[in-house]
């Protein structure tokens, strides 16, 4: 049996700290899911809000989300926000203006 090493087996010297790669040395890093889907949420905001298209309305909803989880803390969370904002104001408008269920699109 192996006699245990206080100081344990770890080599203090081979440690190296992790440092994400940068985008600006590599552009393909960088994930444009957030922007398309918040892109795609405003469009289906307004969809819902002037054509009052309840589905429309949800799944700009949907792309805030996917936008909101798939963003880096270091984005701009105002145009996040607003795009959520916007896509819940198209739910609620178009459950105002028309509070039967949702009608499907087909």
């Amino acid at each position: 049996m192996a006699v245990n090493n206080i100081s344990g087996p770890q080599r203090i010297n081979k440690i190296i700290r992790y440092k994400p790669p940068s985008t600006e040395a590599n552009p393909t890093l960088e994930d444009p899911t957030p922007d398309y889907m918040n892109l795609l949420g405003m469009i289906f905001s307004m969809c819902g809000l002037m054509l009052k298209l309840k589905w429309c309305a949800w799944i700009a909803v949907y792309c805030s989300f996917i936008s909101f989880a798939n963003s880096r803390s270091s984005e701009d969370t105002k145009q996040m926000m607003s795009s959520f904002m916007l896509s819940i104001s198209a739910v609620v408008m178009s459950y105002l203006q028309n509070p039967q269920p949702m009608s499907p699109p087909w």
